[in-house]
């Protein structure tokens, strides 16, 4: 309990005014007058005020040794900036926030490197630290702490850094080039694969078709012919019949022949003549 009769909040502090016990105001910065006893034997409710710093605050976080996903054991030293920003929730819900920002921030990195393997933790520090701050950020608003930062500043491996380091990335480099080397594999056997069937494809394809023409091809001289036998007889029958028809054409027909035979000098001709034979 004070003993002043006036207390001051200072920029940057509020003040938690508590009245025989209970939480009664939360005092902005400036100056506040305490009760006190007017006449002997008043009696005066005990207050008290709790100051609150609200300034951000810088917390180190020391030789946390943890597993990686590999396996290695690493040491990491994180610093953590935060600040109150609810001065209510910090001295009401937790019995001390700094302790609690403390085992939040070694927990979540615990996590968080937990589920990293060290090459990624070398490569990448910025992720290390944007998942603990993720992690972390929305638990501490729940007693009112707002996780400005939480930086990986150091990390310390046991033994010779580059000894583990060789040997991680030698087996992730073997296990990545067996890798390799089977997916080439496999898609070199697929390509050609697919390369074989498709010219024994075209070559079906192309023997099926030269079939079909040949086909089309003795179908239509067939064709041809046949129209061509049917055009001759329809010509000799239309021919016999005007014979039939008109003798003397059939007569002019010979003398024709006759003719053109005539004119070929390697022709022979022979004629026959009614032998009459005489009566008796």
């Amino acid at each position: 309990m004070s003993k002043t009769r006036e207390v001051i909040v200072r920029s940057g502090f509020r003040g938690l005014r508590y009245v025989d016990g209970r939480l009664d105001q939360v005092l902005e910065p400036g100056r506040y007058e305490l009760p006190k006893r007017r006449y002997p034997g008043q009696r005066v409710p005990a207050v008290d005020v709790v100051f609150v710093d609200l300034r951000e605050r810088e917390l180190n976080i020391k030789g946390q040794e943890i597993l990686t996903a590999d396996k290695v054991a690493v040491r990491v030293n994180i610093i953590t900036h935060f600040r109150v920003v609810d001065p209510v929730a910090a001295m009401e819900r937790v019995a001390d926030y700094v302790d609690r920002v403390y085992s939040d921030v070694q927990l979540a990195a615990r996590r968080s490197l937990a589920s990293m393997t060290l090459e990624a933790i070398l490569t990448n520090r910025n992720q290390l630290s944007e998942d603990i701050l993720r992690d972390v950020e929305g638990v501490s608003a729940g007693y009112g702490v707002e996780i400005i930062r939480a930086d990986v500043k150091d990390l310390v491996f046991p033994g010779n850094l580059q000894d583990v380091m060789n040997r991680v990335l030698t087996a992730q480099r073997l296990a990545e080039a067996q890798m390799v080397e089977a997916r080439t594999k496999a898609d070199r056997e697929a390509l050609e694969a697919t390369s074989k069937a498709h010219a024994e494809r075209v070559a079906a394809q192309g023997r099926v078709e030269s079939t079909r023409l040949a086909a089309e091809a003795d179908a239509e001289a067939k064709r041809i012919r046949a129209e061509a036998e049917v055009d001759a007889l329809r010509r000799l029958a239309a021919a016999a019949e005007a014979y039939a028809e008109h003798p003397a054409l059939l007569r002019l027909r010979e003398l024709e022949t006759l003719g053109a035979l005539g004119a070929n000098a390697a022709a022979r001709l022979y004629i026959g003549f009614d032998k009459h034979v005489p009566a008796e």
